[in-house]
């Protein structure tokens, strides 16, 4: 797999949404443009000149229909400077990203990120596949969920490296992202988490560590509704910004309710309870299936796990779980089940599958459900 090289114009013309640009392995040299090189004011200039006036993005339908929304040209370069500025204390010199530019994340940190920071972005679409060459000695990596399994597959891409610098967004971090730390080392990388959402774009952020800190809004978002007064206790997510999307009549959000619980922590922070979508009760207990499935990942060899909430009449609300098989690995129920000994959730119910349903940046779909079953599936 080669990197097609683009310039900055046959990038943005070609458009975000474009196959060459969403499908294949590309590089942008934005460390060479201009003769010799541009200055950040010219690079402002020549990007805004080339983005559309609005662009659209569609929602990853995890909590429902995919829904189209507007951003203005100004918003996006005014939230890639917030992203630039999270990483410019590391001075990256060169950019690899896995987060495709037909999202708004992808949008953000795949394009317009490394033409702010002044550096080569390479970005790689694909689980398998090259890397980029090694001569920059400072890196920065836009991250999905799957992202840190192929760098620690590349430890030998990593030796060559003085400095990582991780950017991630869309998804709870896996299991593997705690590990690829530990191994790389905390003096040597940072991980710098994003919390938002294509109607809101990034609302929070926060440097990893172990110890779950709470997260920090962005300097132009404040918390809207009852969050902005002392309301104790966990409450819905409501923020405001001049980043919110636009709906398609040409309205901007004045302010929005995310799909998300949090507890405030001071002016400007919260602790993250959990996706609505994704909280069940569970015998008189409430869990967190995102969090239960890094716990699960963390403990059997597959290739993708989901947990699903099924409702019913009689037995009231209780979970399935769908499990991906590895091509190496033989699984039934039972040796599912007992490598799930250590969680204190029992799925119902048992589904070796051929795929889960997923969004392009990891999310599982609301339409995921019992897809057509894998040969040794059972119920």
């Amino acid at each position: 797999m080669s990197f097609t090289e683009y310039t900055p114009t046959e990038l943005l013309r070609l458009g975000l949404d474009h196959p060459k640009i969403t499908d294949i392995p590309w590089t942008v040299r934005w460390n060479e443009v201009g003769a010799p090189v541009l200055a950040r004011t010219d690079i402002a200039r020549l990007m805004l000149s080339l983005l559309p006036v609005t662009t659209r993005f569609g929602t990853s339908g995890s909590t429902g229909e995919s829904q189209t929304w507007l951003r203005t040209r100004e918003q996006l370069w005014t939230e890639a400077g917030l992203l630039a500025g999270l990483l410019a204390a590391d001075r990256p010199q060169g950019l690899l990203s896995f987060a495709p530019p037909r999202h708004l994340y992808g949008a953000l940190a795949t394009v317009l990120l490394p033409a702010l920071l002044g550096v080569p972005v390479w970005y790689r679409p694909q689980y398998f596949g090259a890397m980029p060459p090694t001569g920059p000695r400072r890196w920065a990596v836009v991250a999905v969920p799957w992202t840190f399994s192929i760098l620690r597959r590349n430890a030998s891409w990593l030796t060559g490296i003085d400095r990582l610098s991780v950017l991630h967004s869309t998804a709870i971090l896996p299991e593997a992202a705690g590990q690829f730390v530990s191994e790389v080392g905390a003096d040597r990388m940072s991980l710098v988490e994003i919390f938002g959402s294509t109607e809101t774009g990034g609302v929070a952020h926060r440097r990893w560590r172990p110890d779950d800190p709470d997260w920090e809004l962005f300097p132009d978002v404040r918390f809207g509704g009852d969050l902005s007064l002392d309301v104790p206790g966990e409450q819905p997510l409501v923020v405001s910004s001049p980043r919110l999307a636009y709906r398609a009549n040409g309205k901007r959000l004045e302010c929005w309710e995310m799909d998300d619980y949090v507890v405030k922590s001071g002016e400007r922070g919260f602790v993250f309870s959990g996706r609505r979508s994704r909280l069940v009760n569970l015998n008189g207990r409430r869990v967190d299936l995102d969090e239960l499935e890094v716990r699960a990942r963390a403990l059997l060899d597959c290739r993708d796990i989901a947990f699903l909430p099924i409702r019913h009449e009689m037995s009231g609300e209780h979970v399935e779980m769908l499990v991906v098989p590895n091509d190496h690995v033989a699984l039934t129920e039972s040796t599912v089940r007992a490598a799930l000994t250590a969680l204190s959730v029992r799925p119902h119910r048992v589904h070796l599958v051929d795929h889960i349903d997923r969004s392009e940046t990891g999310k599982l779909l609301k339409k995921s459900s019992f897809p057509s079953m894998s040969a040794g599936a059972t119920s």
